[in-house]
């Protein structure tokens, strides 16, 4: 009795990846339910493996090839991209399997070599390259920058699967591999959290390689990720809703971050939602007490305002407003059109909320109305203050006239 099971996802093809219960974070990124290692094991004249897993899960990836054939009978390595969590456990895969050959993108090879430094004989590929298999054949998609320079897709024409990489994928670990085996509500929110998180900074790249894919000759049946489940039958499903992420399809949708030390930034921040309801926005209220980097990133890939609250420190920002402005930077929202404004409570140096108008101006976001600064505990009036100040923002930013 095999220890880990293989999953058979088409006629030819298994899935023999593994499953990352434990993994709490992404390089920033939390991931809340953990995520999977896709590898792939097409049983072709020549036997061929597509990426491998993290250092750690080779033992649970070797377990899943061996029910299926001995993993000496591998005659080829794909590797589709070369970030460490598909290639760690490469070198020793190549010591036990002893490949005719492997092959990667001109970027990934480099790559390559460069984690491992052992000049690792690998045969380089490029854009509509084709990999004779015997009985079926591979045929080889740039996707540079999707989210690495040695980005590529693969397709196998027999079976009709699109391997992708990290395209199409999330952070989500369980035991069921195909979508729809899975709640739609969950296949969306992490599907949308991984695209803002991971690929949000390559939007445009991904646009590119979106229509490449739409005009690709052959039919594709299954999308088959490096992370997450395998799309067999929401196959239109996730192209549409990445051609909207990548349209940047806004909805009119304030997302209001902030975090507090005496609760008057929090009673602020109340006070502003109220406003924007009231002038017509949607809003999310995200306290940084308890709202992750990756859940903000994700909210904030289709809102249409962003504003941040935070209270004065030392004549600076709060530690944890930096911390959010620092990730929201690295995502690169400056690429569409988002709206934004500030706000604070402060002592005696009303200095946080105009640094974070800085920051957003970084962002290229287009402020749309002065940073709003109470001194300690705001009153009725103060909160007054608050309301007019979200109202007024929602009128600006979704363009109504105030005079009717």
């Amino acid at each position: 009795m095999p220890q880990f099971r293989p999953i058979q996802i088409s006629d030819n093809v298994f899935w023999v990846g593994a499953i990352d219960w434990e993994l709490a974070n992404f390089h920033g990124y939390a991931t809340e339910r953990g995520s999977t290692y896709n590898a792939y094991l097409v049983l072709a004249d020549k036997i061929t493996l597509i990426d491998t897993v993290k250092k750690p899960f080779v033992r649970e990836m070797m377990g899943r090839i061996n029910s299926v054939v001995h993993p000496s009978r591998i005659d080829y390595i794909v590797s589709n991209h070369s970030e460490m969590d598909h290639t760690g456990a490469l070198p020793e895969v190549l010591d036990i399997i002893q490949p005719e050959r492997i092959f990667a993108s001109g970027k990934g090879v480099e790559t390559i070599n460069a984690h491992f430094h052992n000049d690792m004989e690998i045969q380089s590929v490029k854009d509509g390259d084709t990999l004779d298999l015997g009985n079926m054949n591979l045929s080889f998609l740039d996707a540079k920058m999707v989210h690495w320079p040695d980005s590529m897709f693969t397709y196998l024409d027999r079976d009709r699967i699109l391997f992708t990489n990290d395209a199409f994928g999330m952070h989500l670990a369980t035991a069921e591999r195909f979508d729809d085996e899975i709640d739609d509500w969950i296949l969306h929110h992490e599907a949308k959290t991984y695209f803002a998180n991971i690929l949000w900074p390559f939007a445009p790249s991904v646009g590119k390689v979106l229509e490449k894919v739409g005009k690709f000759e052959n039919p594709i049946d299954i999308i088959a990720p490096d992370h997450g489940p395998v799309w067999r039958t929401k196959v239109k499903w996730i192209l549409d809703l990445y051609h909207e992420w990548v349209e940047h399809k806004t909805a009119n949708k304030a997302v209001v971050v902030y975090d507090t030390m005496w609760q008057s930034t929090a009673l602020m921040a109340r006070a502003i939602g109220e406003g924007l309801l009231s002038g017509g926005m949607e809003i999310k209220l995200m306290p940084l007490s308890r709202c992750t980097r990756s859940s903000i990133a994700k909210e904030a890939l289709d809102a249409k305002m962003l504003v941040i609250g935070s209270p004065n420190l030392n004549s600076n920002l709060f530690p944890t407003i930096a911390d959010i402005l620092t990730y929201l930077q690295g995502l690169k929202p400056r690429k569409h059109k988002i709206y934004g404004a500030s706000f604070g409570s402060y002592g005696w140096s009303p200095a946080a909320a105009k640094k974070v108008e800085k920051m957003l101006e970084e962002m290229n976001v287009e402020i749309v109305a002065d940073p709003l600064q109470i001194k300690y505990v705001p009153d009725d009036t103060a909160l007054s203050k608050c309301f007019e100040y979200g109202s007024e923002i929602a009128v600006k930013a979704l363009g109504i006239n105030i005079d009717g």
